[in-house]
């Protein structure tokens, strides 16, 4: 009997939507990411693989998909991917005070039920702090209604946040980027919600208000 699934490597697929090269956009999924894997590799001894999709490569096929219902290869991998993928981190850049249309067409070609219990990341980039609200006022519904299990902490990166460690009342970035890693590790290795991180509720469930929620995640 073979046992070659006990070793496979975790996968972390991290979703970037930002269109200048090098991105922020990018940047931040590859921290998040980054912060993802190093959690991981500390808590269990399975391997971690990290891979970006960049959207804007797949811009072209993407706007075929949708007219013709027909994914090129290229896309169909992306996709793949993401459904696949152990733990997911969708990162975009704020357009009029919501995620970007390239963001928003690749998950429409995604089925409604292929992230269902997924753990995610949500994070944005944007040049004002005003935009935040953005993830909890867009973000985390898209993937609400794909099913997936969204992490409590979501990430905005302002163009100020870069070079910001934070005060006394906020977390500075890296420290944001860090709690969410952990938590999508903790989601990852824990398969359930008692790690802290929401998830679709069934009808049978029972409602956990969001507050005990934070205060049952273990993480440093």
């Amino acid at each position: 009997m073979s046992h070659t699934f006990a070793t496979e490597p975790l996968r972390i697929v991290a979703v970037s939507a930002g269109l200048s090269s090098p991105s922020s956009t990018r940047l931040l999924a590859e921290r998040l990411a980054g912060a993802a894997r190093e959690r991981l590799l500390a808590e269990q001894d399975r391997a971690v693989e990290v891979h970006v999709i960049e959207l804007r490569d797949l811009a072209v096929d993407i706007a075929n998909h949708l007219v013709t219902g027909f994914p090129p290869a290229a896309l169909d991998g992306a996709i793949k991917e993401v459904t696949e993928a152990d733990g997911l981190i969708a990162v975009s850049p704020v357009f009029t005070a919501s995620y970007s249309g390239l963001f928003k067409s690749f998950f429409d070609l995604i089925d409604n039920t292929a992230l269902t219990g997924k753990p995610v990341v949500v994070a944005a980039t944007g040049g004002t702090a005003r935009h935040s609200l953005v993830l909890e006022h867009a973000m985390r519904p898209l993937f609400a209604y794909l099913r997936a299990t969204v992490v409590p902490t979501s990430v905005y990166a302002a163009s100020e946040d870069w070079g910001s460690s934070g005060d006394e009342y906020t977390d500075g970035l890296p420290s944001r980027i860090r709690r969410a890693g952990g938590e999508l590790a903790a989601m990852i290795t824990g398969g359930r919600a008692a790690s802290g991180a929401r998830r679709t509720l069934g009808l049978d469930d029972e409602v956990v208000p969001f507050e005990q929620q934070l205060a049952d995640l273990r993480l440093d």
